[in-house]
């Protein structure tokens, strides 16, 4: 379970999805599997709900890779200081 800092706003895009944070004035972009973590976590799921999703999503998707991709999204938005600790 993940929850964005206070002033951290969610914009989807074409490609995904745009992060803003108010108070640095950065943004980043996810790519739509990052999007896919990021919305099973902001749900209130864990990271194992998360790799069920990207799996089910991506057909042959291996599991080991979906759950290092959803460990490292999550460490770099942590590492961003975009969520709240």
């Amino acid at each position: 379970m993940a929850t964005l800092k206070s002033g951290v706003l969610l914009a989807e895009t074409e490609y995904g999805m745009a992060l803003l944070d108010q108070t640095s004035a950065e943004y980043w972009t996810l790519n739509p599997t990052g999007v896919v973590i990021l919305r099973a976590l902001l749900d209130g799921r864990g990271l194992p709900e998360a790799v069920d999703d990207l799996t089910a999503r991506y057909d042959g998707l291996d599991r080991t890779e979906a759950e290092r991709d959803a460990r490292d999204l999550l460490a770099e938005l942590r590492t961003a200081g975009l969520l709240r600790p």
